[in-house]
């Protein structure tokens, strides 16, 4: 599987080789790909969903370099980012590619506080996400009632998108030193895949509801997935800051 032009892109500037990394949000395992081909001597590959978990493990797998030993410089952590299993000061390159868009803003603190423990001197940190989406995007409504679905269900939203200022302010005032911002997407191109799987996660926290209630929010998730198909909307950057030497 080819590695993402996003993630190439946003590593492209960052001293990879040689370095002990983490992916925060390992997700299918895309960063962690970027950072093994980028020559990291070692990538932390950090999640608390066993199925991301597999993912990754089958991702790294799957680009085995046995040259490289490639799959013998990572280890996947199942685990909280809100308590990394790391020591401090251990950690050269730290990524977050799409993860803080599913963090709620509750969470945002005790992650970044734990990603700036792990921190070495002199540590790169780079976060790419997604600006919040103008008003008038179909694809909102979606990501809209998805929320809604995951609040009733779980209490708290799905999605948190955060303008890139914001993330860069909050790192800032933990201490990093802020290095620059590049797009990598724009328009983001959804596809149809990406909005059956936001459907998805709208059937799993209705099924645990009020029979009635899951079957609207089902309904009105794949009549948008029908009536929206596609839609390229929004912005994805990348923004990297240094940890001070």
């Amino acid at each position: 599987m080819a590695i993402p032009r996003t993630v190439t892109t946003a590593l492209a500037d960052r001293p990879v080789a040689g370095a002990v990394c983490l992916e925060a949000g390992a997700g299918v395992g895309n960063t962690t790909a970027g950072l093994l081909a980028g020559g990291a001597s070692r990538v932390y590959a950090v999640t608390n969903e066993r199925k991301h978990a597999k993912s990754t493990l089958e991702r790294v797998r799957a680009n085995a370099d046995l040259r490289t030993d490639s799959p013998g410089r990572v280890a996947i952590l199942e685990a909280d980012l809100r308590d990394i299993p790391l020591p401090a000061d251990s950690v050269e390159v730290i990524t977050a590619h799409g993860l803080f868009n599913v963090v709620p803003p509750a969470d945002l603190a005790p992650i970044i506080t734990e990603l700036t423990r792990v921190a070495a001197p002199g540590c790169h940190l780079v976060v790419d996400d997604y600006e919040p989406l103008p008003d008038d995007a179909a694809v909102a409504d979606l990501f809209a009632l998805e929320n809604a679905a995951a609040e009733l269900a779980d209490g708290r939203p799905m999605l948190s998108f955060y303008a890139a200022a914001t993330l860069q302010r909050l790192f800032v005032g933990a201490g990093w030193e802020f290095d620059r911002t590049r797009t990598l997407l724009e328009p983001v191109p959804w596809t149809e895949t990406h909005l059956e799987a936001h459907a998805e996660v709208v059937h799993s926290r209705a099924n645990r509801l009020d029979n009635a209630l899951g079957e609207r929010l089902c309904e009105q998730a794949d009549a948008l997935v029908e009536t929206i198909g596609s839609e390229s909307v929004g912005e994805m950057y990348s923004l990297a800051f240094r940890w001070p030497a």
